[in-house]
């Protein structure tokens, strides 16, 4: 079994006689002095979380042993250095909610997110716009067009009316 020292000394800057003047953010400017070994991970994160006042979920595949000697360290440079020396990742949910979860897990789920975006940008309702050119050839700017149309988009044009037939996701 792995023994654990914690010793945490909060530091305050700028403090006089006369007045104490608290920052803009308070807790972004707490530095701490953490000294552990062979931690678990999930425990050290929910000691930043209290230092700094989040509200923190960890995902149950979140799970690392962290050895850590530090003095006077602003918080989220802790926080940083945990999570980068375990492999995991942050998302922020809004001003003070913060969950962690490995990077793989993270990237995928972006990467589902921007898909799904995609897909619902391009599941609209389709626009048909009729332009007629006076001074260019329909034939000619169609091709150059069609690379600024979406995958369900098309450019046709009419030789005889010089007229280009623009269909796309209405935007």
């Amino acid at each position: 079994m792995s023994s654990i020292l914690l010793s945490f000394l909060m530091l305050s800057s700028s403090l006089s006689s006369a007045a104490y003047q608290a920052p803009a953010s308070p807790n972004e400017d707490a530095r701490i002095d953490i000294d552990v070994k062979d931690a678990d991970v999930v425990d050290v994160l929910r000691l930043i979380a209290e230092i700094g006042e989040l509200n923190l979920v960890a995902d149950p595949d979140v799970s690392c042993e962290a050895t850590l000697k530090l003095q006077a360290v602003p918080w989220p440079q802790v926080l940083d250095v945990v999570l980068r020396s375990c492999g995991l990742a942050e998302e922020w949910l809004g001003k003070n909610l913060l969950r962690v979860a490995t990077s793989k897990q993270i990237r995928e789920e972006y990467a589902e997110r921007r898909k799904y975006d995609e897909e619902k940008r391009l599941s609209g309702p389709l626009s048909t716009r009729y332009r007629r050119l006076a001074y260019a050839r329909a034939e000619a700017i169609a091709p150059i067009l069609e690379k600024f149309l979406s995958a369900r988009g098309s450019v046709v044009y009419d030789e005889r009316t010089n007229t280009l037939i623009i269909t796309d996701v209405a935007r």
